[in-house]
């Protein structure tokens, strides 16, 4: 732990809390680490974050995000849920079709857990600008927090090494440069599916209705903005995907208008649709000493389902937990490291194997799986219980099938942190 040059004997009390806090240093300051940040000073510790990017570089970027009930619960306890609340745009029903099979499985907010039901919502969409300029805002105020953003010379793997921290976090993403430098092994299976983004207006759409579409090249995702804008996420051979973002607006909503589930019609394109690769990957040991991969830079997976953030935000709140036991229960700080990366693992394999397997099960032209995909939508739409189960691990995580849901715990959290 970090010791100024100072007799803390002649220092009042609130100055030996300053000497003796935390020291943090967070690389990346995208929704991952600046959550993590905002959380970490809440806890008192001081923190710096760097990024090479400036704020309004790390604020302009045109995506959404699914949030799920884990996300809202991280988001309450940080006091953040309310000032995002106009951003949030819920989703109450989620229909789940597959392109060769006539069931059509509708999930409500009845098949949710008890915990979950009263917030009325299965979930939320969040754009990234309102998301980012609230945390960055937030993280501006605090006392506790450093940011260093569109400082190169300061954001490199060298200097962050040698600052001094007590804890070092890399929360820069997949192509994480300090995982690489610090020498963290991380597992990856490339997907031969690419991921093509965009916002467009849809005619036809069911208000708050999320859709999930199995079709042979990929799973396609229709998440609403609010009013008639959309979210999509289609998936498909990368090549296809680049080939789609580069076409002329009136050429995709015409190609769009022939993969769309039924009812839905395209009228205008929005942003500018970006392709990227698809992956899963997974780091095996997510922390090394006082060295912690946070976010992406520790594992990806398929966006079927709409883990991705989720996952990420789950990593944040086990190390803010992790911290408070440091603080409050004596939990040696060496151990911090080490529960991060063991209780995290389990939940982020099982994530990507189910994406995994939920892929390579429905997106495919194979004749033999359809009787398979038809017996298994079927039952879903049949038993509640399956329909019940299923929403918890895309909600909560499956590390909560056989326990409590998170709702139920305490975490602890002080300075204006609900306990």
């Amino acid at each position: 732990m970090v010791t100024l040059p100072m007799l803390t004997d002649e220092l009042s009390p609130t100055d030996k809390d300053v000497i003796d806090a935390l020291s943090v240093g967070i690389l990346g300051s995208g929704p991952t680490g600046a959550l993590l940040a905002l959380g970490l000073s809440r806890l008192g510790c001081r923190v710096q974050i760097h990024d090479p990017l400036s704020a309004d570089q790390i604020s302009s970027r045109s995506r959404a995000y699914a949030i799920t009930h884990s996300s809202r619960r991280l988001l309450e306890r940080l006091d953040l849920w309310t000032s995002l609340q106009p951003y949030l745009v819920p989703f109450r029903q989620l229909c789940l079709q597959d392109q060769w099979s006539k069931p059509s499985v509708w999930f409500r907010i009845a098949d949710l857990a008890p915990a979950n039901r009263n917030a009325d919502a299965i979930g939320w969409i969040l754009d990234h600008q309102p998301l980012m300029q609230e945390l960055l805002k937030r993280l501006d105020r605090e006392a506790n927090v450093a940011l260093q953003l569109g400082d190169r010379a300061s954001s490199g793997v060298g200097q962050a090494r040698d600052a001094g921290f007590d804890l070092i976090v890399a929360a820069d993403g997949p192509k994480s440069s300090h995982r690489q430098a610090w020498r963290l092994p991380l597992w990856s299976f490339p997907y031969r599916q690419g991921c093509l983004t965009l916002k467009v207006s849809l005619r036809g759409a069911a208000p708050a209705t999320a859709h999930e579409y199995f079709r042979a090249e990929g799973p396609f995702a229709v998440l609403p903005l609010g009013g008639q804008a959309f979210q999509l996420v289609w998936s498909a051979p990368l090549n296809r995907c680049r080939e789609r973002a580069a076409l002329d607006p009136s050429t995709l909503l015409d190609l769009l208008a022939t993969v769309l589930p039924s009812g839905l019609e395209p009228e205008a394109l929005l942003d500018q649709p970006v392709a990227v690769p698809l992956q899963w990957s997974l780091a095996p040991k997510l922390a090394r000493s006082r060295q912690i991969l946070l976010g992406e830079a520790g594992h990806r997976c398929h966006p079927v389902g709409g883990q991705g953030l989720n996952l990420c935000w789950r990593d944040v709140d086990e190390l803010i937990a992790l911290v408070a036991a440091h603080q409050h229960a004596g939990l040696a700080l060496r151990q911090v490291s080490a529960r991060y990366s063991r209780r995290r693992l389990v939940d982020l394999f099982l994530i990507g194997a189910g994406t995994d397997v939920l892929l390579r099960l429905f997106s495919n032209s194979w004749r033999g799986l359809r009787p398979v995909r038809f017996v298994i939508l079927l039952l879903i739409q049949r038993l509640p219980l399956l329909r019940r189960i299923a929403l918890q691990v895309m909600t909560d995580g499956p590390m909560t099938i056989l326990k409590a849901p998170p709702e139920w715990k305490q975490r602890g959290f002080r300075h204006g942190v609900q306990q």
